[in-house]
């Protein structure tokens, strides 16, 4: 009979214990008819000489032709230097000039044996990073990235030098430098609610006059609730109980503000007064890891009020969200409604999260889903729709997958979780490896490279892998005593004993709710499987076809889609393949009339908009026409908007680009605010936006016509009418004279309209009134928007990680 695993309340004599039951240790491998056969241990070990191989490729290639930079740009062979290279937006946010990816590599070279260069890379931590640079980052990156990576580095130094074999020199210097670092961050708590602000200035903090940051309002549910473990931990190694006391705070807020009814919460909520801002709820971009660090900080730091939490909102989450093997965003205020289509990869961590609960029947029901996913396209797409097609195609190197895999393999001993491991290894030697380290994949379906490798892919993936082929005997330390940080760090579980949590940490009894099998006890392998230990392929087996390989799959019905436009929930209405574009409310500011923008176009001078507008005249009152690429979308759209234009559309510079090929993206700011934009502006593919420049090229006179079908031609619309309907975009060429004569202004020439027809998504009339003049971006900044922007922002990493491409 499989022993059950009690997992006692903080403060037992038994913690200990508890917090290696939740890691999931005590769980029995189940060795009797297990699927396929065995991976041997030969072949195992050549797996993971294979991993060790690609670690040193990409941290060499990063240490010869990066370092001290903060990323390798693999393709070019050279370091990104912030400010050196063409901005990137959000994502340059992770970069702070302190060797990011050196920091982050640090305790994956002890988990992967390399002792000596360990020891090497902490001396040059400790010669050449400084924290104190004059530059704005992202608070959550810099905590899970850097202070994770000091904390990390600092626990295996210190294991080392109790071991006395090595590093007895090392006297806590990382720990010194992790303290300095939470004391720049914390001036990010300086608000009235304690959510943080989403940036700091490393130097200057957030309200000098000098830090070019602190005018934002808004942050992501998973950049607030994602500090417990790495704040908590630094306060029980330093002494200083202000950083876990402030994390605790946030994480307070946001189970305060979560919604009572449904316990679930947004994305985006106000870091001033609390409210949400995105009322959008799933377990992907976003959110991810506020759920994750519920969960972990119990197991951390043995306080019973964080199980609690994350015992509420994962009932809600498997009531509302979980489709199986599907998990779809839903609106916190009415979880009966799925507000979009697609899925994000960010949310393949959430598997693991489930092992570590012991839920695993879903946890192998969306790990399988993820895995024939990624058998159609090599990686997983940045998101993919509930039918597995892209959504969008960049692959980021992202270790969310492997993640689940070891935790499945941990859990359950099953050797086709090997498999899947093996699987993702070939794959990153054949389809990501350069010359220069391993680059992003910028497309799935055509395989093309981005001169990118971030630092969480030598932080997360080769960590997972290489312990996913690993004994417990071939490692220098026993894995177990340790739990991961979302960044895949390792702090010891030993902390729960090192002093009591936080004064006033509770959760009030009046959401206390039956209690179901799993939320005090983590469950043996008899429970799991009884007297069936082929269940594991049982649930496996009926998602074989998911992606349409072999017989048809038939989902669950998805509930309808209905986006609540009036809280920014910006998710992309199904847009005309054509075209590549979306729709979204078009502010009254900066146009001729509340439904429409028309005007003849005029190229800019310089083409790009990079620099000073040459024609800046001759713009005035026009429609700028611009060529995408050199500096980012935000930056473009100030100069054009300054220069007078009423509207804005650009077109990719990418030669043959197009909607039905070519990954959709977001058009972001730089960091800085873009609430002032006013200005519509249009995204087009190359090979969509020929039909424009041509008429350009052709007629002397082109005008653009932006307008709801009521109002095309002259028809006009009592705005009292009840829905708008369901709309979408087309555009054509009319002819000279074709307007109505009752249109106002009529065309001097040929007139492109983008006209709005029924199509697939449902917008009320009452929630287009209340709709705000913004579109939300990744980075929480704001632009504004027009019928024709492209689709709404990617996944975050983890979820701050938008794919912004200038």
């Amino acid at each position: 009979m499989g022993a059950k695993l009690f997992c006692w309340p903080q403060g037992s004599p038994g913690i200990a214990m508890l917090l290696r039951a939740l890691l999931l240790t005590g769980l029995l491998s189940w060795a009797n008819g297990q699927e396929g056969q065995a991976m041997l241990p030969e072949e195992k070990s050549q797996i993971r000489d294979q991993i060790v191989e690609m670690f040193d490729h990409a941290y060499g290639s990063y240490m010869k032709y990066a370092y001290p930079a903060d990323e390798l740009m693999p393709l070019s062979c050279r370091g990104r230097v912030r400010g050196l290279e063409p901005n990137r937006g959000d994502i340059d946010d992770s970069l702070g000039k302190f060797s990011l990816t050196l920091i982050d590599t640090l305790d994956t070279l002890v988990v992967l044996n390399k002792l000596d260069e360990f020891e090497d890379a902490v001396r040059r931590t400790l010669r050449d990073v400084r924290l104190d640079n004059d530059v704005v980052v992202s608070v959550f990156e810099t905590n899970i990235r850097v202070l994770g990576g000091l904390l990390g580095a600092h626990t295996m130094a210190d294991m080392l030098r109790q071991r006395g074999e090595r590093m007895q020199w090392y006297g806590d210097e990382l720990l010194h430098m992790a303290k300095e670092l939470g004391h720049r961050l914390l001036p990010a708590f300086n608000t009235t609610s304690g959510l943080p602000y989403p940036r700091v200035n490393l130097r200057y903090g957030v309200l000098n006059p000098l830090s070019r940051t602190g005018t934002e309002s808004d942050t992501c549910t998973a950049c607030a609730g994602t500090m417990i473990l790495e704040f908590a931990a630094l306060s029980r190694l330093s002494g200083e109980a202000v950083f876990e006391e402030n994390a605790r705070k946030a994480l307070d807020v946001l189970w305060e503000k979560r919604q009572r009814g449904s316990d679930l919460v947004g994305t985006v909520i106000n870091i001033h007064n609390g409210d949400w801002v995105r009322r959008d709820s799933g377990v992907g971009a976003g959110i991810d890891s506020y759920y994750e660090y519920l969960m972990k900080a119990y197991v951390l730091l043995g306080d019973n009020v964080y199980l609690e939490r994350f015992n509420t909102h994962y009932r809600a989450i498997m009531k509302y969200i979980s489709q199986p093997p599907l998990l779809l965003n839903v609106h916190m205020h009415n979880p009966t409604v799925s507000v979009r289509s697609w899925m994000d990869s960010l949310l393949a961590f959430f598997p693991g999260l489930q092992v570590l609960r012991g839920d695993l029947k879903p946890a192998i029901e969306t790990h399988e889903m993820l895995y024939q996913v990624t058998k159609q396209h090599k990686f997983l797409p940045e998101a993919f729709t509930t039918e597995f097609r892209v959504h969008w195609g960049q692959h980021p190197l992202r270790p969310e997958f492997a993640e689940s895999t070891y935790y499945l393999y941990k859990a359950t001993g099953d050797p086709y979780y090997l498999r899947v491991g093996q699987s993702i290894v070939e794959k990153l030697n054949a389809h990501a490896r350069v010359p220069c380290g391993f680059a992003a994949v910028q497309d799935v379906r055509t395989g093309a490279h981005e001169d990118r490798m971030d630092s969480f892919f030598l932080a997360e993936m080769f960590k997972y892998l290489y312990l996913l082929f690993s004994e417990k005997n071939q490692l220098h330390f026993d894995i177990d005593d340790y739990i991961f940080t979302t960044e895949a760090h390792l702090l010891p579980v030993s902390l729960s004993t090192s002093q009591p949590p936080c004064r006033g940490n509770n959760t009030e009894a009046a959401t206390a709710v039956e209690e179901d099998l799993f939320t005090y006890t983590c469950p043996s392998t008899q429970t799991l499987f009884p007297n069936n230990p082929s269940f594991a392929k049982t649930i496996r087996d009926s998602y074989k076809y998911l992606t349409g390989v072999g017989r048809a799959f038939h989902a669950s019905p998805v509930r309808g889609i209905d986006l609540p436009l009036h809280d920014h929930s910006m998710e992309p209405v199904e847009f005309l393949r054509s075209m590549g574009v979306s729709l979204t409310p078009l502010s009254e500011a900066g146009t001729t009339e509340a439904w429409g923008v028309k005007g003849s176009i005029v190229k800019t001078s310089p083409y790009t908009a990079c620099g000073p507008i040459e024609n800046a005249e001759e713009l005035s009152g026009h429609i700028a026409l611009a060529q995408r690429g050199d500096c980012m979308f935000a930056a473009k759209a100030h100069r054009l908007q300054e220069a007078g234009a009423i509207g804005v559309i650009f077109i990719d510079h990418r030669e043959g680009s197009n909607s039905a090929e070519t990954p959709l993206f977001q058009m972001v700011g730089d960091g800085g605010s873009t609430a002032d934009i006013t200005i519509p502006l249009v995204f087009l593919f190359s090979q969509e936006g020929a039909l424009l420049t041509s008429a350009l090229e052709d007629h002397s006179n082109v005008d653009v016509l932006m307008l709801p079908k009521e109002r095309r031609l002259g028809k006009t619309t009592d705005k009292a009418e009840k829905p708008l309907g369901k709309m979408n975009i087309k555009f054509r060429l009319a002819e000279e004279g074709e307007l109505e004569d009752g249109e106002e202004g009529e065309a001097r020439g040929p007139t492109l309209q983008f006209v709005l027809e029924k199509g697939e998504v449902v917008l009320e009339e009452e929630e287009y009134k209340q709709q705000g003049d913004s579109c939300l971006t990744p980075g929480d900044d704001h632009m504004q928007c027009s019928y024709g922007q492209t689709v709404t922002s990617p996944p975050f990493h983890s979820p701050n990680d938008p794919n912004t491409d200038p």
